[in-house]
Parts: C-alpha cells; structure tokens; sequence
C-alpha cells in the first residue's frame, strides 16, 4: 500500500510522467502481434470494400465459425459469382520460406529466423469450416493467404499465397460463373446467421480467450516453433507435465512447467 501511495503522489507531483507513460503503453501497442494482425486485416478490409465491385463481391469480416473442435475465427470472407472466396491474413516482414506441403514457414528478419505455421494448413480449416456451414461443392471454395507486411517470398509459393499487391489480381482471376444470384444472397445469409449466433451466445468470446490462452504456449529455443503441454508416461517423472517440442523426434528439446 505504501508503494502504491508514493507512486500515485509521484503522478501528482510530475504530471509528465502521465505522458511518457502513455507514450510507452502506445508504443508496446505498436509492437505487439495483436495490433500488427488487426492492422493486416484492416489493410485487406479497406482493399477488398472499396475496389471490389459491390453488385459481384459481398465481403464479411473477423466470422467465427463452429468447428468439430470448438470454433475458428476467419479473418475475411468473399462471397461472389465465381465463388466463396477464404482469405487469411498474415502481417510479416523479411523474406518468407515455405512450401504447400511443409508444416511450419520461416521467417528470416535481421538474420534471425522464426518458425510459424503454413498458413495454408492454418487456411484450410476455415475453409472445411465454411464449408460445412454452406453445404456447397467444395471447388466453389478458395482459400487465399495475404501477406500485408513489407515481407518478400524467397521460394516459389502457390498461386493463392499472394501480398497486398496481388491478391486482387488473383481474385479477379477467376472468371468462372459458379453461383447464381439466388446461391449468394443464400450464402449470405447463412454465414451471417452463423457466426452472428455464435457472437451472441457469447462463443466468439470464449474462441479469443481460447486463442490468448493458446498464445501462451512457450516457443522452442533450438528451433523455434512452439511446444505443446505433454505428460510423461514412464521413468521417475511417470504422471508429471512437461513442455516438449512439436517437432519431436526431430527436436527433443524439453522445458518443465513453471
């Protein structure tokens, strides 16, 4: 209580600090992965609802969506004649190495490299999502990645692993009449009711906090991607959790819980 009290006559005493304060919480805002994605999502948002045209695409944004599992958030949706369009979205810099068939990316910035998941694999779960919602051929369903980040590809990527740039030009790129009139405004509504539902019982909630919860996942140090909580099975530590690498058995690496 003590502290609490010298710290808050500090505050009254030099007003200034109120302002450098706020100026450090501002600038962690910045930095953080939480503002960097909303700002690559509302880049794409901005793009796809001004040079879209309205009468072909009907876009939906930030749609949570039940799964078998729990649910799934989606970052932006297009719904349109030539058909459902899947974007997710992916705010990185540096250079970008992977492959449609790898598990995990790499990011390489300032010489370090960072392992982060495919995020067509990450992709194609919202696209089983929509899928099953819509009850629809699933060749009328695209699955896009945007990178919205001052990041460049390295390796020869799929077609739909597009940038900021891009991605406009490869939706337009399918000409091909696959929904009427009447499927869209069906579409539509469908998806609107569904992840509307799902907001107002209050799962959109429970999937953020589910997402802040699996955010706190320790990320391996020799290799870089993440570690999932495991429980030995055998030996002297039988019954005991652990932090064990996903790569195992290629990374054995290993941290006890805190």
């Amino acid at each position: 209580m003590a502290f609490i009290e010298i710290f808050l006559r500090t505050l009254q005493d030099y007003p200034i600090l109120w302002v450098f304060g706020g100026i450090g919480l501002f600038g962690l805002i910045l930095g953080s992965a939480w503002f960097k994605g909303l700002l690559g999502e509302f880049k794409v948002r901005v793009i796809t609802d001004f040079y879209l045209p309205g009468k072909d695409y009907y876009p939906l944004h930030n749609v949570v969506l039940k799964t078998p599992d729990g649910t799934t958030q989606i970052d932006h949706i297009l719904v349109s004649p030539f058909g459902v369009f899947v974007i997710e979205t992916k705010n990185y810099k540096g250079w970008i190495f992977g492959d449609s068939r790898s598990r995990n990316w790499t990011q390489s910035l300032f010489g370090k490299k960072y392992s982060f998941q495919n995020p067509l694999r990450q992709n194609y779960k919202h696209v089983k999502a929509v899928e099953s919602v819509l009850g629809v051929d699933p060749k009328v369903i695209h699955s896009v990645v945007v990178f919205t980040g001052n990041s460049k590809f390295k390796t020869l990527l799929p077609q739909n692993v597009t940038d900021l740039g891009s991605f406009l030009p490869y939706i337009k790129s399918k000409k091909e009449v696959v929904l009427s009139e009447g499927e869209r405004r069906q579409i539509s509504r469908k998806l609107n009711f569904a992840g509307s539902g799902l907001l107002k019982f209050g799962i959109g909630k429970r999937h953020v906090q589910r997402l802040k919860k699996n955010a706190k996942e320790p990320i391996c140090p020799k290799c870089g991607t993440k570690m999932s909580l495991r429980t030995a099975s055998k030996g002297s530590n039988a019954g005991n959790q652990f932090w064990g690498c996903v790569n195992f058995p290629k990374c054995r690496f290993t941290k006890p819980v805190q």
